[in-house]
């Protein structure tokens, strides 16, 4: 039995400037978003992880390099694990998403049409690359712990396949940076062991 690790990247400049920044590069972690990593790293290194793989985003990348240095584990970038493609709200501040276009987050998790016109990946695309990466690591890591490194959604994506969660919840729910979110697999099936796990310091402010 073994466990994948979905860890969301530490703290990025447009997490703290609250734009949409989906692939757009050259947006690197803060100097909190790299103490977040470090932190993680520490933990991980209890679970004695085999394998490290990454979204090759610049904030999910360097995450996953500080987590495989600690712990003296090589990354692979895999393409699955990249942020959504937010089509044309790409680097668009949220509040002007939300006055121009409504909720565009509640109608992403609905699966409305809307979404898709816009240039947005859907979330059935995003779930299916999830999915694939994570049969990947069964086929190749058997009984293994393994991390991967991503973005909120494609975790939100992995939650949703294992849990009953409404659109509502997937909106509510936020995958804190730099927290692992664990899940123990036996036989091709898998359970949640852990949603937003991180050191305790941590929960006494703002994600």
């Amino acid at each position: 039995m073994g466990s994948i690790i979905f860890l969301r990247h530490g703290q990025a400049k447009n997490n703290t400037e609250r734009i949409l920044a989906g692939r757009t590069p050259g947006i690197p972690l803060t100097d909190k978003g790299v103490d977040q990593a470090k932190k993680a790293a520490e933990f991980l290194e209890h679970m004695k992880i085999s394998a490290i793989y990454s979204s090759p985003i610049e904030r999910a990348k360097h995450t996953a390099e500080i987590v495989g240095q600690h712990n003296s584990v090589d990354v692979r970038i895999d393409e699955r694990l990249i942020e959504l493609d937010m089509g044309k709200f790409t680097g668009m501040p949220y509040e002007e998403i939300f006055s121009s276009h409504g909720n565009v987050f509640m109608k992403f998790y609905n699966g409305e049409l809307e979404i898709a016109h816009n240039g947005v990946e859907t979330f059935t695309e995003v779930k299916k690359r999830v999915l694939g990466i994570v049969d990947h690591v069964l086929d190749n890591h058997p009984d293994e712990n393994v991390v991967l490194v991503t973005h909120m959604d494609p975790i939100k994506a992995m939650l949703s396949t294992i849990m009953d969660l409404t659109p509502e919840n997937l909106f509510e729910l936020i995958i804190a940076n730099a927290s692992l979110n664990i899940f123990r697999e036996y036989q091709r099936k898998f359970s949640v062991s852990g949603i937003n796990v991180m050191h305790p310091s941590r929960f006494d402010q703002d994600w």
